[in-house]
C-alpha cells in the first residue's frame, strides 16, 4: 500500500480524523494542543495520526490536502482546515454542528443492528430503540435458556463487536430474555396509558 493509499483509507475509515504533531494526550506543538482541546470540548470521539511518528504521511498529506501545515482536521473525507479555522468554527458554533453530522452518516440503522444480531442468534426476536450511534437492543431467544446474565450479554455483544470497534456504534444497552421471561416480564403501566397498535 502506498502512502497516498494509506491516507485515503484513513480518511475513508474515520469520519473525523486529525493529523497532528504528537498524540491527543501529549501534543507536541501549541497548534495541535489547541485543536485537540477544541475537539475534546465537543465530547465527540475522533481519530488521529501523529505525523511526527509517520514521516511519509507528514511529507505526502500536504500535497493531497493542499494545506502546508499541521494540524489538519478532516471530516467525512474533506479537509476542514488547521487550528485557526477549527478555533473560528468552535467560536461560532459550526464545529459542533459539523462533527455531530458525522453521527448521521456513520451511524447504523435499526435494521442494520437487527441483522447483525440475527446472523449469529438465528432464532431471535430483536427490538431496537434509539438512533445515530446509541441504541437499546432487546433480544429474545431460546438460546439464552440456562445462561447467566453476563453470558447472555456477551452473546449479544459479540454480534456487535466489529461495529463497536469501528466506532460506527458508540453506545449500546442490551436486554436479554428467553421467550418465557419475555412473557412473564411486568408491563409498565405507571403512566396509565395504553399502547395502541396502528
Amino acid at each position: 500500500m502506498t502512502t497516498e493509499e494509506k491516507i485515503k483509507k484513513q480518511l475513508a475509515d474515520n469520519a473525523i480524523i486529525l493529523y497532528m504533531k504528537g498524540v491527543p494526550t501529549n501534543p507536541e506543538c501549541g497548534f495541535s494542543a489547541k485543536t485537540v482541546g477544541l475537539l475534546n470540548a465537543t465530547n465527540i470521539p475522533f481519530a488521529y495520526v501523529n505525523v511526527l511518528a509517520a514521516p511519509f504521511i507528514r511529507e505526502k498529506l500536504p500535497k493531497i490536502s493542499h494545506w502546508p501545515t499541521f494540524p489538519q482536521l478532516f471530516v467525512n473525507g474533506e479537509l476542514v482546515g488547521g487550528c485557526d479555522i477549527v478555533e473560528a468554527m468552535s467560536n461560532n458554533g459550526s464545529l459542533l454542528t459539523l462533527l455531530e453530522s458525522t453521527k448521521k452518516t456513520d451511524g447504523l440503522s435499526n435494521n442494520d443492528i437487527e441483522q447483525l444480531v440475527k446472523q449469529s442468534i438465528v432464532d431471535s426476536q430483536v427490538f431496537i430503540e434509539g438512533a445515530g450511534c446509541d441504541f437499546t437492543v432487546t433480544v429474545i431467544s431460546e438460546k439464552f435458556a440456562d445462561l447467566t446474565a453476563v453470558k447472555k450479554q456477551q452473546m449479544v455483544m459479540a454480534t456487535l463487536a466489529d461495529v463497536l470497534g469501528s466506532g460506527k456504534l458508540h453506545a449500546v444497552s442490551v436486554q436479554t430474555y428467553t421467550p418465557d421471561e419475555w412473557q412473564a416480564r411486568p408491563v409498565n403501566s405507571a403512566a396509565g396509558l395504553l399502547q395502541i397498535g396502528l
